[in-house]
């Protein structure tokens, strides 16, 4: 693989973070780009001393003019409590974000790479959910501007693509979990895991019987950079993410098993919108990319929940 310079934009996040290491390691030239909104300093405090990282503090909303030959666009609120908070901003984060990347690749020539969601299939009618699926989201609730920011994400990648032959790579990502969550980004996996090793009540929302597919970060960042470096004229879209299925609750109880907590399980009511069954069907990511995670949910979840214990230990 070729040594590149490369853009990340939102990489001081969890995924984007990730992502800058594996880049680095590579040998690559990487400028990180966040505006710290979700994003922390402390998951790249690691890479700042290196001479091949640049960390640049920038609203992707606003143009950015730098020169590159690859473009991860990861920049957005991604979990509900973050993009519900400024549900106007998060649209214009994914809207603009994607048209300021976008034109950087138009007049440098640079790949880009969007990375979707597996949130465009709203509460999906089909399942497992296949590329070819055009979704079920509610275009006026609490979660749209998330979904249909990162809907009309899509469009414009695939209209600079048909307009001005901008080489792009669409990436639908669902749930990914591991080290450097935020601990109180209010997603389920953090959640339950911060609730058990400080032996609170887990919070179920609902009968805990709505499914999520959990894909290990280090198999997400994989299938990313496999994206990225495909074939020319692959464009996607393509899902990644890990397909064996797991209801809620039985998260919540092997998250309880794995800590030895003593914690409790209770109910609340379901929040609206929220997906009855998430799962991706992988098969086109097996084809072209020769792809899929290797990591399964009870080896992730040892690695997270060591990670949180140092985290919760020092808070």
């Amino acid at each position: 693989m070729r040594k590149t310079r490369t853009l990340v934009t939102g990489g001081a996040g969890f995924l984007g973070s990730h992502l800058c290491d594996r880049l680095i390691k590579e040998g690559n030239d990487v400028i990180c780009l966040d505006n710290l909104f979700t994003g922390s300093k402390d998951n790249i405090r690691h890479l700042l001393g290196n001479p091949y990282f640049e960390f640049i503090r920038h609203d992707i909303t606003q143009p950015i003019y730098i020169e590159c030959d690859q473009i991860y666009n990861l920049a957005c609120p991604a979990s509900p409590k973050w993009y519900q908070k400024d549900p106007i901003y998060t649209f214009q984060t994914s809207v603009y974000g994607a048209m300021n990347c976008l034109g950087l690749a138009k007049r440098t020539g640079a790949r880009v790479l969007q990375a979707s969601t597996s949130e465009i299939y709203g509460d999906p009618n089909i399942h497992p959910q296949p590329e070819s699926y055009w979704g079920n989201v509610n275009t006026i609730g609490i979660r749209s501007c998330y979904d249909e920011g990162k809907r009309a994400a899509e469009t414009l990648f695939f209209d600079y693509h048909r307009m001005h032959d901008v080489d792009i790579k669409v990436m639908r990502i669902f749930n990914t979990y591991g080290p450097r969550m935020d601990i109180g980004d209010g997603r389920v996996v953090s959640n339950f895991i911060v609730q058990s090793l400080k032996g609170e009540d887990i919070t179920i929302y609902g009968e805990g019987e709505q499914t999520r597919s959990f894909c290990y970060v280090d198999d997400l960042v994989e299938g990313m950079i496999r994206l990225m470096n495909s074939r020319d004229g692959f464009t996607g879209p393509v899902n990644i993410g890990n397909p064996g299925e797991f209801t809620i609750k039985e998260l919540a109880e092997l998250i309880i098993e794995l800590t030895g907590s003593k914690s409790n399980i209770v109910y609340n009511p379901l929040p609206s919108d929220d997906p009855k069954q998430r799962k991706p069907m992988i098969d086109l990511a097996k084809k072209e990319l020769n792809w899929e995670p290797a990591i399964q949910l009870r080896e992730g979840l040892v690695r997270t929940i060591a990670y949180f214990s140092e985290v919760v230990g020092g808070v």
